[in-house]
């Protein structure tokens, strides 16, 4: 699957999507890095994405991460994971719709809910019915979302499902741009 190689491979979605889960999976069946965006940005700033909400707010977190995944877009195949609100920034996703084949992993509510309450270190969530939340960021975001010329349903099955219908929508994208699968 060398041609889906040819540029880096970027997976959004609301969190719980399963971006980075999915991503490492990703990328060991295309033999590419992974990086997770988000913990490219702790890497860097030395503190917990939680902690960069609370300290400085979300706008300077959002600052901070298009300066990362610029970095991380630097033209070597790979696949990376962004956090849920990165391509919602306009500015970012562009960087990543010009330079990367992005792939929109979409899960519904439900799914995502379950998923999310398995971890308590997400910021827009703090304090908050994850439902809500997340029925709230669906209905603002999944339009958005939809601007990624792949779109791969992310359901409860195994990750390997999911990855192998990343693996043949990315064939897909490459033959129809004259790429050799």
């Amino acid at each position: 699957m060398k041609a889906a190689a040819a540029r880096p491979v970027t997976l959004v979605g609301l969190m719980g999507a399963g971006k980075t889960t999915v991503g490492r999976r990703l990328a060991a069946r295309l033999r590419l890095p992974f990086v997770d965006a988000d913990a490219e940005i702790e890497l860097a700033a030395g503190l917990s994405v939680s902690e960069i909400f609370e300290k400085f707010g979300e706008a300077h977190f959002r600052d901070g991460e298009r300066r990362v995944i610029a970095r991380l877009i630097d033209g070597a195949p790979k696949v990376i994971a962004t956090g849920g609100g990165a391509f919602i920034q306009d500015d970012t996703r562009l960087l990543i719709l010009e330079r990367t084949l992005t792939v929109w992993l979409d899960a519904d509510v439900a799914t995502l809910v379950e998923r999310v309450r398995r971890r308590n270190t997400r910021p827009l969530l703090k304090g908050r019915d994850p439902g809500e939340v997340l029925h709230e960021l669906a209905r603002v975001r999944n339009p958005i979302y939809a601007q990624a010329p792949i779109r791969i349903a992310s359901k409860s099955l195994p990750h390997g499902d999911t990855v192998e219908a990343i693996v043949a929508a990315l064939a897909a994208a490459n033959m129809s741009e004259g790429i050799p699968a």
